[in-house]
């Protein structure tokens, strides 16, 4: 019955939604206005975003610096960079720690929080806080490892971090464990005082008197990993009313909910897979062939979302998901064949490292897979099998295929299990049922667009690059409301641009408009490291490249006085602003 989930819940979409109707006139279009270049190529100095009303500036991270840019967003055609908050260096210089990369901000009430990794990831990091005004430093608190994401609840009272605890890479030497930290906010605009609290997710260990509420299709497949270790938080949204906070699990293909005012874990709920057997989820999984070919394989899709959002009609929480997809075989490399097969993974021969992403062609050959124990049964899918036809260059997950795949029980695999959802979907969250998803419209409308040139990466020139892995690969997500009609607004890391769908009533969710301003016939790879440094000088422009966060400005807040927004592109290091026009 595990690949009956989708159908089940796409038969379930006639849920209580908002009573508004969606209004053909008035659809909106994006103008492109000024854009901040970082002039920093492929070493993520645009990641996320934040605005603030009150000093009109957007604040952006620059990740590995450790850095956050500073934008003087007054005027939208010209924005500039004012100040650059080192915070590596503040948290040296104040607490005499050694901090990484910056992460994730956000911004309330003149209150700026930002993100920040350990030196060694796998330590605990830290919540730094600045004067959004002022920019001065105010205080720091310790958290867990690897502070992922934050955000400030709409009142400003609370702020929610994901700690993703994401292991050690290639052996899986050291694995914290994922947590979810709410800290509580006084903050009288010159001082601050803070609570923290941290959630961790033991109690759903083996053993723990929660391990029986775990959903039967959650995904756990970290090596050796117990279930607090295999939870890695990712992204937060958090309701209109402050009291509850849903958390993505991206690599567990779940979503935790976080009760705000009992400062508890409500519940995880498992997504579920996408079938791309069905009309309307088609896919292009062949970088080879050198044609467009969506259509339907016998493959099921993980969501495994990055960035989400939520947003209420009638008092019901609905929740968006960007659904990217990601798998864990960097942390697997250098464990040993044994080890390796045991925890269903498998040792890839020719290089001679541990792996989960595979392709059915190197499944079939024996030179590159030939485990010694836990092998897949792909009968079905060779020569004579009933999937024989099935695309081959398509990468799947060795160790989730070997747990959901075989369908039927009969000890032959019916379904690949592959990476993300090419898609984003609309769920009632808190009933657990799949509302909407945009099935196949991104990789048609991008192949309309750009023919065989579509489902390229972010960094270099090459058609179809990523047909056989994750397509285009939504990440970054934002909503807004504009003239009575709510919006969403979602980045293709990939093959870039902005999606935009208008979502008043979320089990009719309509296609508006998607724009992308990449310049498809420019290779990004022509910028180069001309000194040595390891970063690369841009020689051109190819547009921008990698949307990693997205920020909706509303007409009230926003300089211009109608609505924005802003899309932080990693790859090109570039903040672009665009004003929201009605049609």
């Amino acid at each position: 019955m595990k690949h009956n989930l989708i159908t089940i819940l796409l038969s379930s979409v006639l849920v209580a939604c908002s009573s508004a109707k969606i209004d053909a006139d008035k659809s909106i279009t994006l103008v492109e206005q000024g854009r901040y270049h970082s002039n920093i190529f492929d070493q993520s100095a645009a990641e996320i975003i934040a605005f603030d009303k009150i000093s009109q500036q957007t604040f952006v991270v620059n990740a590995q610096s450790g850095k956050i840019d500073v934008l003087n967003s007054q005027d939208i055609n010209q924005p500039t960079l004012t100040a650059s908050l080192n915070i590596k260096a503040d948290l040296q210089k104040y607490l005499h720690v050694q901090a990484g990369a910056a992460n994730s901000v956000d911004v309330a009430n003149g209150l700026l929080a930002i993100a920040m990794a350990a030196k060694n990831k796998t330590d605990a990091g830290w919540i730094a806080f600045y004067n959004s005004q002022s920019l001065l430093f105010i205080d720091a608190v310790y958290v867990g490892s690897l502070p992922d994401m934050l955000a400030f609840t709409k009142n400003g009272k609370q702020l929610i971090v994901a700690i993703e605890g994401e292991p050690s890479d290639k052996n899986y030497a050291i694995d914290p464990e994922g947590e979810v930290a709410i800290i509580d906010i006084d903050w009288q605009k010159s001082t601050l005082s803070t609570v923290v609290t941290r959630l961790t997710f033991s109690d759903f260990n083996v053993g723990g008197k929660r391990h029986h509420e775990l959903p039967k299709q959650l995904v756990l497949n970290g090596y050796n990993a117990s279930v607090a270790k295999d939870l890695e938080p990712e992204y937060i949204a958090i309701n209109n009313h402050s009291h509850k906070a849903y958390v993505s699990l991206q690599e567990n293909n779940a979503i935790a909910v976080i009760d705000l005012q009992t400062k508890s874990i409500q519940k995880i709920v498992a997504l579920g897979f996408k079938d791309h057997a069905i009309k309307g989820n088609e896919l292009d999984g062949n970088n080879k062939d050198k044609k467009v070919n969506i259509k339907n394989e016998p493959v099921l899709g993980l969501y495994q979302p990055d960035s989400i959002a939520t947003v209420t009609f009638n008092n019901i929480d609905y929740l968006l998901t960007a659904n990217e997809g990601d798998d864990r075989s960097d942390w697997l490399t250098d464990l040993p064949q044994a080890e390796c097969e045991s925890a269903n993974f498998y040792y890839h021969l020719e290089d001679k490292i541990c792996r989960d992403d595979i392709k059915l062609k190197n499944a079939f050959n024996n030179k590159v897979y030939a485990p010694l124990q836990n092998r897949l049964d792909l009968s079905q899918f060779q020569t004579g099998g009933i999937y024989q036809d099935a695309v081959q260059q398509l990468k799947f997950s060795h160790s989730i295929t070997k747990q959901f795949g075989d369908v039927n029980g009969d000890g032959k695999i019916d379904r690949l299990m592959t990476f993300g959802g090419r898609s984003f979907s609309i769920w009632d969250i808190n009933a657990e049922k799949l509302v909407f998803d945009s099935g196949s419209d991104f990789e048609r409308i991008t192949a309309e667009k750009y023919g065989n040139k579509f489902n390229q990466s972010h960094n270099k020139l090459k058609n179809e690059d990523r047909s056989d892995n994750k397509g285009p690969e939504p990440e970054a997500l934002t909503t807004g409301m504009i003239n009575g009609q709510t919006y969403a607004f979602i980045g293709l890391e990939r093959m870039g641009g902005i999606m935009v769908y208008n979502i008043s009533i979320p089990s009719q969710a309509t296609f508006v408009l998607y724009l992308n301003n990449r310049d498809i016939n420019i290779d990004p790879n022509d910028n180069v490291d001309s000194n040595g440094d390891g970063i690369k000088e841009y020689q051109i422009d190819a547009g921008d490249l990698g949307p990693e966060g997205i920020k909706f400005v509303n007409a009230e807040d926003s300089p211009t006085k109608t609505p924005i927004l802003i899309v932080a592109n990693e790859v090109s290091g570039t903040t672009t602003f665009y004003t929201i026009n009605l049609k």
